[in-house]
């Protein structure tokens, strides 16, 4: 595309952005509606008080009945093919209803005959062995799904039987000693470990020794339950989470819990007018700096002075203050959104310090900043890499150290550096270059042989295994094209950068589709978020051919069908979601990049 095109594009792409901004001044996007989250959520509230929460329940289940897949089935979102997990969720609690009402029980049987033909019988007990086998030794989400179902009278009145008993008890043990034992679930699912782990062992028979050691321990994990609750009662602020465990815990006897009052309450606020239930309330920090970086050096055009202030201070007032009860980790980071549930994680907190350097002047953040790269700092794992929330846990793939957060980290903390490094003393100083230098050759370590890198967070459903390796590259890339221009200084690290980049270039390039396009990875059905961020990480390059044919594609994708979200993105327990910003800020982010190298380009002549 010319460059006026360009321009003109960008101008409508900003002011579509501008008036997402919501009336706090920062941008709260929009996640896809779950069928999972919108099963789990109508057997809380159906458990809690199936009179009280009537019309809740009727209008989730009628979510359900009218959003049902061709072929019977459910997925992740709307536009996503069915998948057992989802799907057999979603039967357990039509189960709850399909006597007392046709339509339901219409829908249910038509999701029977899905599931019946992936090989799943829901009246045997084959139903464990089918998702244990799936989730293999992870039982984050394998065990609540089958809890659920075994609830529901799914598949009889004995479901628990062939349910793994999840060690509640080892909650009890200090945080610290978390990561040295083989626990079956990841950092983040503590909770249903312990909600969930309860329910079992209140339905399920075990041998006396055991039997007590749990009956003894049983409340002092409620205690450390309780702990954990945030003030919104949304644990992760993840309805199916939860869901989980409210309806965990009313089955074990609890039901006046003030987890369950806080966590049925949660689920009540949340449910959309429409009946249908988000994974999770929003990702308005993620969004929100992917918009700030979107907009890039142009901020200045599009917005005012107090429109970034009100975006600085808003990410200021939202850093974690204090030593987090989640994950444990020290001040300093930022999660994914401004409520209480959020965890700092090791994406959001270089995405905030990002964001905050090109947004306020440098002396008025300073503090903050540095808080923040020093938090960093903390949770590199001993392999060089960064993981998501706990450092040192790496036993399940969730837990592990990744590349795309690694090379976020690498950029946010040289660009901090750079800045700020007048204001370090000599130890800092070398302690953040140590830093750096291991995550680098953590990137080399785990850079695939063709170039390409692997994200954690995010996948394509159309690909084998579901990975992604297009968006990871094209992450990955971009971040490390930013970070060698404040890295010069070292030539080792610059000449380790430099190898990278070429490597991962030559895989995107490979990798595009005839149509311009790129999707998950060769051969895939583009997408605009995934054509866009390629353009982005390639336009340091010598790839003008590539690009320009990206850029039309993008340009009559965009006319045909707007912007289009692709499920692209992984939340916990590996559930797809799209959400709203995604595209705008990819295809902003790339023209913005584009224009500026032609800007340079243009001096240079």
């Amino acid at each position: 595309m010319k460059k006026e095109k360009l321009e003109i594009r960008f101008k409508e792409l900003s002011e579509i952005l501008l008036s997402e901004l919501n009336d706090d001044g920062f941008w709260s996007g929009e996640l896809s509606s779950s069928a999972l989250g919108v099963a789990v959520a109508v057997a809380a509230l159906h458990f809690h008080d199936a009179h009280l929460h009537q019309q809740e329940i009727g209008k989730g289940l009628a979510w359900l009945t009218s959003h049902q897949n061709a072929d019977g089935g459910y997925g992740d979102t709307p536009e996503s093919p069915a998948n057992i997990s989802t799907s057999l969720l979603c039967y357990a609690a039509l189960n709850l209803y399909a006597e007392e009402n046709p339509a339901i029980k219409t829908t249910q049987q038509k999701l029977a005959d899905y599931l019946k033909s992936q090989n799943v019988d829901v009246r045997s007990e084959q139903v464990a062995k089918v998702i244990l086998n799936h989730y293999k030794k992870d039982y984050t989400f394998s065990v609540p799904i089958l809890t659920l179902c075994a609830l529901c009278g799914i598949p009889g009145d004995n479901g628990f039987k062939n349910i793994p008993q999840l060690p509640f008890e080892l909650a009890l043990l200090p945080r610290r000693f978390y990561r040295l034992l083989n626990l079956s679930v990841v950092s983040y699912a503590i909770p249903a470990l312990i909600a969930v782990g309860i329910v079992i062992f209140r339905k399920k028979k075990s041998n006396g020794l055991t039997r007590v050691v749990r009956a003894k321990a049983e409340r002092k994990a409620l205690k450390i339950l309780e702990k954990l609750l945030p003030k919104s009662g949304g644990f992760l602020e993840a309805i199916p989470l939860t869901a989980f465990v409210a309806l965990s815990l009313i089955n074990a006897g609890l039901r006046d819990s003030v987890i369950v009052d806080k966590g049925i309450a949660f689920l009540k606020r949340t449910q959309r007018k429409d009946g249908s239930w988000p994974i999770d309330v929003d990702l308005s920090t993620w969004v929100t700096t992917l918009s700030v970086k979107a907009l890039g050096e142009r901020k200045d055009e599009i917005l005012s002075q107090t429109q970034q202030k009100r975006i600085a201070s808003h990410l200021l007032s939202v850093q974690n203050k204090t030593v987090h009860p989640f994950n444990g980790t020290s001040p300093g980071g930022w999660g994914w959104t401004n409520y209480s549930g959020s965890v700092p994680d090791c994406d959001d907190t270089p995405g905030a310090i990002l964001a905050l350097l090109n947004l306020a002047p440098h002396h008025t953040i300073r503090e903050e900043v540095l808080v923040g790269g020093e938090w960093l700092r903390k949770l590199q794992n001993n392999d060089g890499g960064f993981p998501t929330f706990s450092r040192g846990w790496g036993k399940l793939p969730f837990d592990q150290s990744c590349a795309d957060l690694t090379g976020h980290c690498v950029l946010a903390l040289a660009r901090m550096l750079n800045v700020y490094q007048q204001d370090l003393h000599q130890k800092q100083h070398k302690q953040f270059k140590k830093t750096i230098h291991k995550a680098v050759v953590y990137l080399e370590k785990y850079q695939n042989g063709n170039g390409s890198w692997l994200p954690l967070w995010f996948g394509n459903q159309h690909t084998q295994n579901h990975e992604n390796p297009v968006y990871g590259t094209a992450r990955v890339l971009t971040y490390l094209q930013k970070a060698k221009l404040f890295v010069d200084h070292d030539p080792v690290l610059a000449e380790k950068l430099k190898k990278m980049i070429a490597s991962g270039t030559g895989f995107l390039l490979k990798v595009q589709n005839e149509d311009g396009s790129w999707g998950g990875n060769a051969g895939v059905e583009g997408s605009i978020e995934e054509t866009a961020l390629s353009i982005a990480a390639l336009t340091e390059t010598k790839s003008d051919a590539e690009i320009e044919k990206g850029f039309d594609w993008l340009d009559k994708f965009y006319k045909n069908n707007g912007l289009i979200k692709a499920p692209i993105g992984l939340y916990f327990a590996s559930l797809w979601y799209d959400e709203k910003l995604y595209p705008l800020t990819a295809y902003l982010e790339a023209i913005e990049l584009r224009l500026k190298t032609q800007r340079n380009n243009l001096i240079l002549t």
